[in-house]
């Protein structure tokens, strides 16, 4: 794919028969094509050919829905519903900053985590599928460490004081009974 620059996205044209034409390369594309072009970091914005209306949201959504449609589930269904659940509510301006912000914050997790697979098990870890036996306690520990991380980012998103009571009045004295 071609070159440019980082602040000059790359013009991609839907047309009315569902064609997508990249300005760029004076050629059509196909949301393959697209998705291929998001995994190399070229930035894109698609727009409806007639009316010039940025429709780039719900193209990568297709592309989304086609790759679950492929059998290579990322989203899980609880996460989903969870998802939906937002729409119409009055947490729903807060929710794409956060996830915005969570896969940003995963994403550079991601990285430790390849380096250090990579470091214990071998360069092919991640292409062979196999992994060593403390392979397990790596990623379950990454997992920790990124929940805790979007617990803190859900926090700092939270226009209310922690929910729940202070530590001290949650304490129990040996017997069950409460300090004072």
């Amino acid at each position: 794919m071609a070159e440019h620059n980082a602040k000059d996205p790359t013009i991609i044209k839907k047309y009315a028969n569902r064609r997508l034409y990249h300005t760029g390369t004076s050629s059509y594309v196909t949301l393959e094509d697209l998705a291929l072009m998001v995994r190399q970091g070229e930035n894109f914005v698609v727009t409806d050919a007639k009316t010039g209306e940025d429709i780039t949201r719900s193209v990568l959504t297709q592309i989304i829905f086609e790759q679950e449609n492929k059998g290579q589930f990322l989203l899980p269904i609880t996460f989903l519903r969870q998802l939906i659940q937002f729409y119409g509510d009055n947490m729903q301006a807060l929710v794409p900053r956060y996830l915005e912000l969570s896969i940003e914050r995963f994403m550079a997790e991601q990285q430790k985590l390849r380096e250090q697979m990579t470091k214990s098990f071998g360069t092919n870890a991640f292409t062979s599928g196999v992994f060593g036996p403390g392979a397990m306690a790596a990623l379950e520990e990454q997992a920790r460490n990124n929940m805790a991380l979007f617990q803190e980012a859900m926090r700092a998103f939270s226009p209310f004081p922690s929910a729940g009571t202070a530590p001290e009045e949650t304490e129990t004295k040996p017997g069950g009974r409460k300090p004072r």
